[in-house]
């Protein structure tokens, strides 16, 4: 240690590997304590020093800051985190810097050799016992110069008060910054190769085995996620691997003349070579074996090689999460499915509350058409509020209900396996789970006898007149609607319109409950029909069933697209309009058409948007701007259909269900297969009707709710309009019906943002299961919620549900919105009803999630496109530019070829990075 000090001052501390191990324990923070252990242990550890606690803390004292930061970081603080942050590193970044806190950086800098050093910050308890503090503060790399090291020390300092950490010491319960930042100043070492080891595996804990996570340069590709990396698995005790998976590196992170790195290309014959020797393995190995023995627990550990040696450059303790015991309580099964379909991401609690609220009204509803009354009743309103179930932010099928609802009709047996067929779940759950979900408790005897047999009469009732009721309903439905279209909400006190949208949840959605027989019917005449396929026609493909139960003629899903390729055509017929679409951006093209003096196809587009601006992608998420609001989404659309020259040729393969028909099935069985068949299209055709209506429904509370948005702001409720969607509607609705002070909304809203900002960073699970309270007993970290992208396994075929026949060869275009097709094959993670307008310009179409009856899906089969879906890891292995051959009837993704190795593809940000209001 080498002290710096004043008349009447305590020495300050510099810390090297040649300081007493008790002083590094009390004043070199996590970090540099590890540093001093590994370098006496006799690793190669590049030369540094550290700044100590105590340096900081004269800092502060010398410059004035304690107080005013102790006034900051008062009661409250975890409200504000942001701003804290924001001032805290402001004072630091302005403080004066006393002379002798100068003289100790200059030191500790030339000890660490001068040159290039990387600045690292070492908090207090960081890489502890209880608290890693893992990557909570900062790092820089690459940083030259007396005056820069400074500066960056500075920067150190406040990262202890960074907006991220205090956010983790609120979640943990720890106090605001107790034990202050050291900082290490480190020298860089020109490294060939960097990488991570842990002596155990982090996803398991298993210690029989090393994982070994490798590039090349630097490793801030790596910890950054920049760069897809080597990995390798080792056997702990032989060092002999065991796996290895090679990573696309495509880049490498050098130092460069000034801070930070800079960023080059790996050359093409590299990218596909392994980054590690067989030489360099045994010796991570080695190393690992040997920082394990002398910690005493399985180690994280970053190194680097440069000039033929290993450089060890930090070891912290392996922080995969401690095992907790199986929680107790009641089994839940949580299902995405082909709920992401209208619900897609991360969506806002403004549009989970609405449509749980929705979903509770309708199937209570739907059970009263059913007859049921009284204490089952109260039973079923015990599970109605809860079909839906909101986990970080994503909305899921809470599945048990689902089972329970389909009970209500009759044929449960038959209807559950549809139902799952229909929601396109993963797996079906065991018979003797599914025996015991009920949506009451069964009465004995002959009181229940008669109660399911009242069911199950006005239930046939409803089958066997479903086609009046859905007409019945439709007329109904347009007659109120046109109460609530064309308002202007914004013109209305909010009071009115909150009554206005009181009264659209009585007159338009209360009332739709006995249309949910529409769809027990569905389950019912297509579990028949694939019971008829089944028997009479077993050697049938297994597109079959899907294509036999396609709507006849028309339907209504189907129209946008046949609207906008009119639309198209309208453009293609005059030049200029086809060159001001062509040459300028979507969000201006409305404006430059107008100012062109093209008015006839303006008035064209106004008629889509006044028929169709509802139908849009991520319709029925609140926070999304619809085709009225804005229209720069059609007019993407519009340039696809545009540039496509080929889509309408799949349409020929329309009939292939019936030629099959005619050549295996005919008598008396192909008249019944008929009327079955009939049955089950009319109704998914009456299906996509309602559907439609329901988009209605939910533009029109869209509306109404952002204008209620805009009246919160205007009353100071909330700061922003946009704050709405951050409000649960039963807030909402308090603050009209004076139930909730408005004070409240702004921190609900504050709290909302922060939760967020997390939840948009994890990496979503499709299925998990837990037990008793979802957020406690580690349910969600036993489910598989993590942050970071899932790694490519590289397979060459993928295989999923084959929903419409077909064979097309093309390159992927993997997206999250419809746009940007151009002819190539659409490969997504989902697809909602306003993906339809992109479909002419789609060669083929394959899908992670969904099922064979979504929007989507039932649309590409009247089309003729070739269309897979249910196809697991698809937006994980398949890359944009991956040339593909999809065959719709065999169900599988052939990968022909890798997408070029230009550095100009991209992938589809995945369901783990959505963005949020």
């Amino acid at each position: 240690m080498s002290p710096s000090t004043t008349p009447g001052h305590r020495p300050l501390n510099v810390l090297t590997p040649a300081s007493d191990h008790s002083l590094m324990a009390a004043w070199a923070g996590g970090k540099g304590k590890n540093l001093h252990t590994l370098t006496t242990s006799g690793f190669h550890v590049p030369s540094w020093s550290v700044l100590g606690l105590d340096v900081f803390a004269e800092f502060r004292r010398a410059s004035g800051l304690d107080e005013r930061m102790t006034r900051l970081l008062t009661d409250g603080w975890q409200s504000k985190a942001r701003q804290v942050a924001e001032e805290i590193a402001l004072l630091i970044e302005a403080a004066p810097l006393p002379g002798r806190i100068g003289e100790v950086i200059a030191r500790a800098y030339r000890h660490a050799g001068g040159g290039a050093v990387a600045v690292r910050s070492s908090g207090a308890e960081e890489d502890g016992a209880r608290h890693s503090f893992a990557g909570q503060f900062d790092s820089f790399l690459n940083i030259r110069g007396l005056d820069e090291v400074t500066a960056h020390v500075r920067r150190c300092w406040a990262s202890g008060f960074s907006e991220r950490s205090l956010c983790y010491r609120a979640q943990r319960r720890l106090p605001p910054g107790a034990g202050g930042v050291a900082v290490i100043v480190q020298r860089m070492v020109p490294a060939e190769c960097s990488g991570v080891l842990f002596s155990a595996d982090p996803a398991t804990g298993r210690t029989d085995r090393h994982v070994v996570s490798a590039v090349y340069g630097l490793g801030e590709g790596l910890v950054s996620g920049a760069v897809d990396a080597d990995t390798v698995v080792l056997d702990a005790a032989t060092g002999e691997p065991l796996t290895t998976v090679i990573g696309d590196k495509r880049e490498r992170y050098e130092a460069g003349p000034g801070p930070g790195c800079r960023v080059r290309p790996v050359a093409g014959e590299h990218r596909s070579a392994p980054v590690l020797t067989a030489a360099v393995l045994a010796r991570l190995h080695e190393a690992g074996v040997r920082i394990t023995a002398c910690y005493g627990t399985p180690q994280d550990i970053e190194w680097a090689t440069a000039e033929g040696i290993l450089w060890i450059l930090q070891s912290r303790p392996v922080t995969a999460p401690a095992p907790v015991p199986e929680p107790e309580g009641e089994l839940r099964i949580w299902d995405n499915s082909n709920i992401i379909e209208s619900f897609s991401g991360v969506v806002s609690p403004l549009t989970f509350s609405f449509a749980a609220d929705t979903y509770a009204k309708v199937y209570d509803s739907y059970a009263r058409a059913l007859g049921v009354r009284g204490e089952q009743l109260r039973e079923v309103r015990e599970w109605t509020p809860h079909l839906l179930g909101y986990v970080h932010g994503r909305v899921y099928y809470n599945l048990f209900h689902w089972y329970r609802m389909v009970r209500l009709a009759p044929l449960y047996p038959l209807n559950r396996r549809v139902l799952e067929k229909s929601l396109g779940v993963a797996e079906s759950i065991p018979d003797e789970i599914a025996d015991t979900l009920h949506p009451f408790a069964p009465r004995p005897g002959l009181r229940g006898r008669l109660s399911r047999l009242a069911r199950t009469t006005i239930f046939a009732t409803r089958f066997l007149t479903i086609r009046k009721s859905v007409e019945t309903f439709h007329r109904d439905f347009y007659r109120a609607y046109a109460m609530f279209n064309n308002v202007d909400y914004d013109s209305l006190p909010g009071e009115e319109t909150y009554r206005r949208f009181r009264r659209l949840q009585r007159e338009l959605i209360e009332k739709w409950g006995p249309m949910q027989a529409l769809d027990a019917t569905i389950l019912l005449s297509v579990g028949l029909l694939a019971l008829l396929t089944r028997s009479w026609l077993p050697e049938a493909p297994e597109w079959f069933t899907w294509a036999a139960a396609a709507p006849g003629g028309t339907v209504e899903s189907a129209e946008p697209v046949r609207a906008l390729r009119e639309l198209a055509d309208r453009a293609r017929a005059d030049e200029e309009v086809l060159h001001v679409l062509e040459h300028t951006p979507d969000p201006d093209s409305y404006r430059a058409l107008r100012e062109a003096g093209h008015l006839r196809f303006l008035a064209a587009v106004d008629t889509y948007i006044a028929d169709y601006g509802y139908r849009s992608p991520d319709e029925l998420k609140l926070e999304v701007p619809d085709l009225y609001e804005n229209p720069a989404g059609l007019f993407a659309l519009l340039r696809d259909v545009l540039s496509d020259t080929g889509g309408d040729g799949a349409q020929e393969r329309g009939g292939e269900a019936d030629a099959y028909l005619d050549e295996h099935l005919r008598g008396p069985r192909r008249v019944l297969y008929e009327r079955v068949r009939h049955k089950a299209r009319t109704a998914l055709a009456d299906r996509e009707r309602l559907r439609f209506c329901r988009t209605r429904a939910f533009g029109a509370a869209k509306r109404m709710l952002r204008a209620l948005g805009r009246d919160l702001a205007r009353a100071g409720a909330i700061d922003a309009w946009d704050d709405v969607f951050l409000l649960r509607l039963e807030e909402i609705s308090g603050a009209y019906e004076g139930m909730i002070v408005h004070t409240e909304l702004r921190e609900l809203v504050a709290l909302r943002r922060r939760q967020l900002a997390v939840d948009i960073g994890l990496h979503a699970p499709s299925r998990f299961t837990t037990r008793g309270a979802p957020y406690w007993s580690g349910n969600l970290d036993r489910a598989g919620w993590t942050s970071g992208p899932a790694a490519r396994s590289g397979t060459r075929e993928l295989r999923g549900t084959a929903c419409c026949p077909g064979v097309a060869e093309g390159p992927a275009v993997v997206t999250d919105s419809p746009r940007d097709i151009g002819g190539g094959i659409l490969v997504t993670y989902r697809t909602d009803p306003g993906w339809v307008a992109a479909l002419p310009s789609a060669a083929a179409l394959v899908i992670e999630r969904g099922s064979p009856l979504t929007h989507v899906a039932v649309v590409a089969r009247e089309l003729g496109i070739p269309t897979v879906v249910q196809v697991r890891n698809l937006t994980t292995e398949i890359r944009t530019g991956t040339r593909l051959r999809v065959d719709g009837a065999a169900g599988t993704v052939t990968v022909l070829a890798d997408p070029p190795d230009d550095g100009t593809t991209a992938t589809q940000d995945g369901p783990g990075t959505e963005t949020h209001p």
